[in-house]
């Protein structure tokens, strides 16, 4: 059960909640006033970042490239999560019907028509593509 805090009373607590949820999910500020905004890191100060050490863009998981997740989710999109088990020349026909990527065609197109795929990581690994190796 949410409580929020023990500080205010849960109408306060949806206030605060909503006058940060513009900028939570827009990643940006969305005040109108520009005094409102946080004032930028100073010049002998790092930047402000979720992610210090990184990069806010996305990680790519070891054993497959950035061009790699890029087509595999191209394919995922295309393909949907309904079509699975499904043989090779099914998984051409759904990527068409739903006005896939040339790219996505073709791709699928080297699959085997006539064998069974589990999932989308049966294919992509049957394609030769990468695979992420698991972090234990």
């Amino acid at each position: 059960m949410d409580r929020g805090s023990n500080k205010h009373g849960p109408r306060l607590d949806e206030q605060l909640a909503h006058e940060v949820g513009g900028l939570t999910s827009a990643g940006r500020s969305t005040h109108a006033e520009e005094w409102r905004d946080p004032e930028p890191s100073g010049e002998d100060q790092p930047d402000v970042d979720r992610a210090p050490d990184g990069t806010l863009v996305g990680g790519t998981p070891a054993g497959i490239t950035p061009d790699e997740v890029e087509l595999r989710s191209q394919v995922a999109a295309a393909l949907g999560k309904e079509v699975w088990p499904a043989t090779g020349a099914v998984l051409v026909r759904r990527a068409q019907a739903n006005s896939a990527a040339d790219r996505v065609v073709e791709l699928l197109r080297r699959l085997d028509g006539d064998q069974r795929y589990e999932n989308l990581q049966h294919a992509w690994t049957s394609l030769g593509a990468g695979a992420e190796q698991q972090r234990f």
